[in-house]
């Protein structure tokens, strides 16, 4: 057996005694220390510390084939539609996304499911001597120590690698040359819908952002990408001509060929690379998720036959037919009705004012709304007003607070950021807690008779993640 061998099948071993309230306990404990390090919105642009880390560990990463995952909408929505097709094809998975809604173990999941508390805690307690050996040796060289997100990546690997799993799928924190995740070789490299997002870190323009996202495409690897601005296309293809990786393009090789909407989602037909799939029901709402079913499809034919086979229309049904994405215009209460989505950009609201305009009639729709710092909220009040407001006949209502997020912006502020973009004070109500501002929202509605409306919870992930806690989720 070789060291790297040697390393990687330290990450098997007996459970621990203690059950599930202590591994719980264990869970906010490892937590913790995660949160001990570098915040995940100051990720550092660097692999050398990554790449360290895998190689003392015995290379985790390089455990089982991987599909790796880029963009800037869509990533988990599309992580969860591969996973589930390629569970239907019996391969065990391994699946890494961010951020997370309630737990930290919601980001690694195996076959489906968030991993068990015990072996978290297990694994966590394994690695932290590497880990301790990477901080000693960049401290010494006067560098950062291994971040929140680097830490949850490598523990994401050495989870993979002790399961063990027949395939990760892995879902870049920002952008993707320099990500923590991207010490790993994708064998399909997969790019959502580029916008502009994290310009701070990533440019000031699409191409510019798509310059970072294409280095998860990696030599002689398949690329599959999601309709893109041109400018960002050409930077894909560029990338993968030097790669020489194969490419296939959405609307171009691939794509939705028809939709209409459904009982609880919608009804699909698709082109895929090898095969076409006629009315697959999609348990999402929007165009926007059937086009990333299209992207899904695709990428599971190009990693389970190169492209060249069609896959099994029975299994891509029953793949699907427990599909969910928590949090993507997820329906959380009725009567009246309550809706999460984790949309967090302007490119992110107006897909899913579409999806909601074309799957919901209501008369009145209150938006429970709360922002992050990191985030244009001028753009998402004005994506609101424009794709809410003035393109309905319902009236729009905004009840504005925050998550417990450090980062969350003052709900006085974002006050602001509405009142500038368009909305009149009678429009607007401000909470300083979100259960108050939920509250208000339901109760608001209950005091129109005869009205058919609906409460949106949507702005940031942990606003729609202590949403759904609040509400029994």
């Amino acid at each position: 057996m070789s060291e790297n061998q040697d390393h990687a099948s330290s990450f098997s071993g007996s459970e621990p005694e203690s059950g599930g309230i202590a591994a719980a306990f264990g869970v906010e404990s490892v937590y913790r220390d995660l949160l001990d390090r570098a915040p995940e919105n100051k990720m550092a642009p660097r692999l050398g510390a990554m790449q360290r880390a895998v190689e003392i560990l015995g290379e985790p990463h390089k455990a089982a084939p991987v599909i790796h995952i880029t963009g800037t909408n869509g990533k988990t929505s599309t992580a969860r539609m591969i996973e589930r097709l390629l569970l239907a094809h019996d391969l065990r998975t391994g699946r890494y996304t961010s951020p997370h809604l309630a737990s930290v173990t919601e980001r690694i999941c195996i076959d489906g499911e968030p991993v068990a508390d015990e072996t978290f805690v297990r694994i966590w307690e394994e690695i932290q001597p590497y880990l301790q050996i990477v901080d000693d040796e960049l401290t010494a060289a006067g560098e950062p120590r291994i971040t929140y997100f680097e830490a949850l990546t490598i523990l994401a690997f050495a989870i993979f690698a002790d399961e063990p799993v027949d395939v990760m799928i892995l879902e870049v924190g920002i952008g993707g040359v320099w990500d923590a995740t991207n010490v790993a070789d994708g064998q399909v490299s997969v790019v959502t819908p580029i916008g502009l997002d994290h310009t701070d870190m990533l440019g000031e323009t699409l191409a510019d952002i798509a310059g970072e996202k294409q280095g998860i495409i990696k030599d002689d690897g398949f690329l599959i990408s999601a309709v893109q601005d041109p400018s960002a296309a050409q930077v894909l293809l560029d990338s993968a001509k030097a790669h020489n990786a194969q490419f296939r393009f959405e609307g171009v090789e691939f794509g939705v060929i028809n939709r209409a909407p459904g009982v609880g989602g919608q009804v699909i037909s698709v082109r895929g690379l090898a095969g076409t799939y006629e009315d697959i029901p999609l348990p999402l709402f929007g165009e926007h998720q059937a086009q990333n079913a299209a992207v899904a499809i695709a990428a599971v034919e190009a990693f389970i036959g190169g492209g060249t086979t069609a896959l099994n229309e029975d299994l891509l049904r029953s793949g699907w037919e427990e599909l969910t994405s928590p949090g993507r215009l997820e329906i959380v209460k009725s009567n009246p009705t309550v809706l999460v989505d984790a949309a967090h950009n302007p490119h992110g609201i107006k897909a899913s004012a579409a999806a909601f305009k074309e799957s919901f009639a209501v008369d009145r729709l209150n938006i429970v709304i709360g922002v992050l710092a990191e985030k244009d909220a001028q753009g998402i009040f004005e994506a609101i007003r424009t794709e809410y407001r003035d393109s309905t006949d319902f009236e729009v209502r905004l009840f504005i607070t925050a998550s417990d997020s450090p980062r969350a912006i003052a709900p006085e502020d974002l006050e602001n950021f509405a009142l500038n973009a368009g909305f009149d004070e009678d429009e607007v109500q401000t909470h300083e807690h979100l259960h108050d501002a939920i509250a208000a929202a339901v109760t608001d509605l209950g005091a129109e008779e005869d009205s058919a409306g609906a409460v949106l919870i949507t702005g940031s992930i942990t606003v729609v993640g202590a949403a759904r806690t609040m509400l029994g989720l």
